[in-house]
């Protein structure tokens, strides 16, 4: 088996006397959808601030590609080709989809005009719609504001920006939630693209027959703790509850 892209261990973070991980354990290897799931209190939230440099943790070692590593902020990770897509999508719902994709990073003209701080619109445009072809996104315009599309394609844009600048790895917290059926099952294809295109993507939702349809593999939390590390298609939907409401603190799988 390959090293892990990204691997956690005996990850711990407390909060005062509240404990909310008690040792967790996760990894993800190249070119494969992890779900993370557990019930509400479970630890999700925690361990996936954890990954992306928005918490950190008590104790415990994160490691990318076998190299230890210590992330003080969303940055750090960023730097380490992993990308987060929150449910709040950090959208600016008044630029087009292109100029989300280069929010934050612009591209400058390279003539003169450039030095005066003029963006090269073009370029930016016709690299948006290369990602947005290669990843099967389907807009209603490329030129409209992104307020004006539907959630499905918001959630689509924002993984596309994340699928975009990740090298490594995409974290998607919840991206079905408040979807409809048609724009869910656009969502979760777009997340086999990604890893098919090379980006592992780490999938947590409560939504346990989605999960087994996308993920490859699963690994529950309960209690601050990892219970379960499983391949989807060897798991069913009541074996995902019995792991999430009573399974035992156990080994990782190899």
């Amino acid at each position: 088996m390959s090293e892990p892209l990204l691997e956690a261990t005996g990850i711990r973070r407390t909060f005062g006397h509240v404990q909310a991980l008690k040792g967790a354990d996760f990894r993800v290897m190249p070119g494969e959808i992890v779900a993370l799931i557990g019930d509400n209190g479970a630890g999700k939230s925690t361990l996936v601030k954890i990954l992306s440099g928005a918490d950190r943790p008590t104790g415990g070692t994160l490691r990318v590609e076998g190299r230890e590593v210590s992330f003080t902020s969303p940055l750090d990770a960023q730097d380490c080709g992993i990308a987060t897509v929150y449910q709040d999508l950090a959208l600016a719902p008044d630029l087009t989809p292109a100029d989300n994709l280069f929010l934050g990073r612009e591209l400058v003209r390279k003539d003169w005009l450039g030095r005066f701080g003029f963006l090269d619109r073009r370029e930016m445009q016709r690299q948006a719609i290369e990602q947005f072809a290669k990843l099967g996104v389907q807009l209603r315009s490329q030129r409209v504001s992104i307020a004006s599309l539907s959630g499905g394609q918001r959630q689509s844009v924002a993984i596309a920006r994340a699928a975009m600048w990740a090298s490594k790895l995409v974290i998607l917290d919840e991206p079905t939630a408040a979807l409809g059926v048609v724009q869910t099952a656009r969502v979760l294809d777009l997340c086999k693209r990604v890893r098919d295109a090379g980006t592992s993507v780490i999938l947590i939702s409560h939504n346990m027959p989605q999960v087994l349809e996308v993920a490859d593999r699963i690994q529950v939390l309960r209690l601050g703790q990892t219970v379960a590390d499983l391949k989807a298609s060897e798991t069913s939907v009541n074996d995902l509850v019995r792991e999430m409401t009573s399974g035992q603190a156990k080994e990782m799988a190899a």
